[in-house]
């Protein structure tokens, strides 16, 4: 099969007692009465990683992801469904799984690949590269109940990632370490994942899920809300950590069925219909021809884009310090960003923005109207706006992506009226790029004594 890891609709029951004695008095058939509560920790999830690929499995606390994993590494077994593993599996869970605290921290480097199923010769090989990894010293002759957590953790991913695995499985162990050996770890694992290892990773740092992740899971109280492109998921999952059911709702409609909802009632569907009966007539009599801004750029053909269709964002642009328009700016330099906007219905109070993201779907910089407090009027059918976003380029030179939208909010709701994902690419040109995505400017003063 192609898939390294199946899941199929495996769900995880826990029985959950008021009081020891009504455990006791089920076990012992001493009633006719159910005295526990079903707890799904787990329920019904299905999903599929590939060989080779990148996967993280993401979700607030309690949401069933470690159970997930453990399902997955054979710790615990599913109430239903079942799970399909083909590849040698090195897991790395909570800290304490899989080693004994009586053991020295050799004596669970070889218990561990007995388990694995490798011959003692085979761990006499790969022991100096563990050890070398690890970096405790002396204390591997010591027993690990004497380990500090970030000891325990610089031996465990040690020995996880060094016995050659064809899948790796990584639970949130890793945020226990220091930031300096979290980092050698994230480099062993993108190494590993260029050579083809199957990777499936739970984490709360969702700047690894977008960078090392080819796909992300999104769990929520046991279900699989969603999968798909890291950069979508985490927009979802932003959702519930806010508390917006109703917009996560909408959201996953619309990724489901592929078309913009304004609603369920009636009266929506009838104002979704009108505001796009609109902008379709907008579009085809006005907002077409070389004159547009957009004629001149380079667009994403497979733009992301949704809303609820009460407003357009039908021309766009980038202009560089000289007024041309460009993909091209350097860095150092003023720009301009631009955006045209039709109302297909009355809006109270519109809020435009712009994001720019790395090609990984880190967002790295952006701004909108609210925030820099410029207040807008509120619109009716038919009205426009046209905005400029003028600030000084500072990001690193390489390739960007810009996303623009017209958004709002009614009655304390974020609402969406036309949002276009990753809509142009921008090239920042420049001749001294210093570390990471953002340049300090620094100013540099030396003197030899």
């Amino acid at each position: 099969m192609n898939s390294a890891i199946e899941v199929r609709n495996v769900t995880k029951i826990y029985r959950l007692y008021d009081k020891n004695t009504d455990r006791l008095k089920e076990s012992l058939g001493l009633t006719k009465k159910n005295l526990h509560k079903d707890f799904y920790a787990l329920k019904d999830v299905s999903f599929d990683v590939e060989k080779g690929q990148s996967v993280g499995i993401i979700g607030t606390n309690g949401s069933g992801k470690s159970t997930m994993l453990k399902i997955i590494t054979g710790v615990l077994t599913p109430t239903m469904g079942q799970v399909k593993a083909d590849g040698k599996i090195s897991a790395l869970l909570e800290l304490g799984a899989g080693f004994n605290m009586e053991y020295t921290g050799i004596e669970n480097i070889y218990m561990n690949g007995t388990m694995m199923g490798f011959t003692k010769a085979e761990m006499d090989a790969k022991l100096d590269e563990i050890l070398k990894f690890a970096d405790i010293g002396d204390f591997v002759y010591q027993p690990v109940k004497a380990y500090s957590s970030g000891m325990f953790v610089r031996l465990a991913f040690a020995l996880a990632i060094n016995v050659d695995p064809e899948i790796l499985i990584v639970d949130e162990a890793l945020s226990v370490g220091d930031i300096f050996f979290q980092s050698k770890c994230y480099h062993h694992m993108d190494e590993l994942r260029k050579k083809g290892t199957t990777i499936l990773m739970v984490t709360h740092d969702m700047s690894s899920v977008l960078k090392y992740c080819d796909k992300a899971v999104l769990l929520n109280d046991g279900v699989k809300v969603e999968e798909g492109k890291p950069g979508e998921i985490i927009d979802l999952y932003k959702k519930i950590l806010a508390g917006q059911y109703d917009q996560l709702e909408e959201m996953l409609d619309e990724r489901r069925a592929e078309v913009n909802l304004l609603g369920t009632s009636e009266e929506a569907a009838e104002s979704k219909a009108e505001a796009e009966s609109r902008a379709d007539t907008y579009r085809t009599s006005q907002h077409s021809g070389s004159d547009l801004m957009r004629s001149q750029m380079t667009v994403n053909p497979n733009v992301n884009e949704y809303g609820d269709n009460r407003a357009e964002i039908y021309d766009f642009g980038i202009y560089d310090k000289d007024g041309r328009l460009t993909n091209l700016i350097l860095k150092g330099e003023e720009f301009t960003i631009r955006e045209k906007i039709h109302f297909n219905a009355h809006i109270e109070a519109p809020i435009f923005t712009y994001t720019f993201r790395d090609k990984k779907g880190n967002d790295l910089s952006g701004s909108n109207t609210m925030f820099e407090n410029a207040a807008t009027e509120s619109v009716e059918a038919g009205d426009e706006y046209d905005v400029k976003f003028t600030q000084k380029m500072d990001l690193q030179g390489g390739e960007y992506l810009l996303s623009m939208s017209c958004t709002g909010f009614e009655q304390g709701e974020h609402v969406v009226y036309h949002r276009l994902y990753d809509l142009l690419n921008l090239t920042v040109i420049s001749n001294k790029n210093t570390v990471g995505v953002y340049d300090m400017n620094s100013k540099v003063e030396l003197r030899k004594n």
